[in-house]
């Protein structure tokens, strides 16, 4: 999943940045509303973790303002993260639109299973298993099989799996899965795509991933 995180204080961010990332999401963080806004508006994360107590602009007006989006970003999951106790407080983010609320300090297990719960409240019924021919890849546990066969991946070899396995036979170029692997500022490897894709097809079967000249690669679909 790409998890937007919008929080003021760089120590904490951190941690809960480097704890999502080790769990095989990508983090997108802002220290602000305002730029926590735009980043929902330049790329759509799949959830959002929003502190309350914010420079400038409150995360309540921000949470306020993410439900006035147009869909879907204004359906967007939002779990609120603050350290303000008051029963008030709470009430109030969660009547400005938030899906859950969380208190500082937490622990990071609880966090993830709180953000996988509230996706899938708040997502589309659908299947959590990506599947094209032997292979399948279960979105929620990040494991893959290769016909019955469990098969380990990274991070990045998980993401790029998954990008061509949401549309079995659609061609996504070099560019495309690079937006996949590296999260808005980060620089992308020079061949890291190419790196990938022959990992991936060591472990997954060396014709499961096709490369189309000039255009990119796609995931066989038979």
């Amino acid at each position: 999943m790409h998890i937007l995180l919008i929080e003021d204080d760089p120590f904490i961010a951190r941690a809960v940045a480097a704890a999502l990332e080790s769990e095989a999401h990508t983090v997108t963080w802002t220290p602000t509303g305002a730029e926590g806004l735009a980043a929902i508006e330049m790329r759509l994360p799949d959830a959002v973790l929003l502190d309350l107590g914010l420079p400038g602009l409150d995360g309540i007006d921000v949470m306020k303002r993410i439900r006035a989006m147009p869909a879907p970003a204004s359906a967007l999951p939002v779990l609120i993260v603050t350290a303000r106790e008051a029963l008030e407080s709470r009430l109030e983010g969660l009547d400005a639109g938030a899906d859950d609320y969380v208190l500082k300090p937490f622990h990071m297990s609880e966090l993830l299973a709180r953000i996988r719960a509230v996706v899938r409240r708040k997502g589309p019924i659908k299947d959590d298993v990506l599947r094209a021919g032997r292979i399948s890849l279960n979105t929620v546990t990040h494991t893959c099989n290769v016909g019955g066969i469990a098969v380990t991946l990274s991070k990045r070899e998980y993401s790029l799996l998954a990008a061509l396995l949401v549309r079995p036979g659609a061609i996504l170029s070099k560019r495309a899965l690079e937006e996949k692997l590296y999260a808005p500022g980060e620089e992308p490897e020079g061949n890291a795509v190419e790196y990938l894709i022959h990992a991936l097809r060591r472990k997954i079967g060396s014709d499961a991933i096709e490369n189309i000249r000039g255009l990119g690669w796609r995931i066989r679909a038979d």
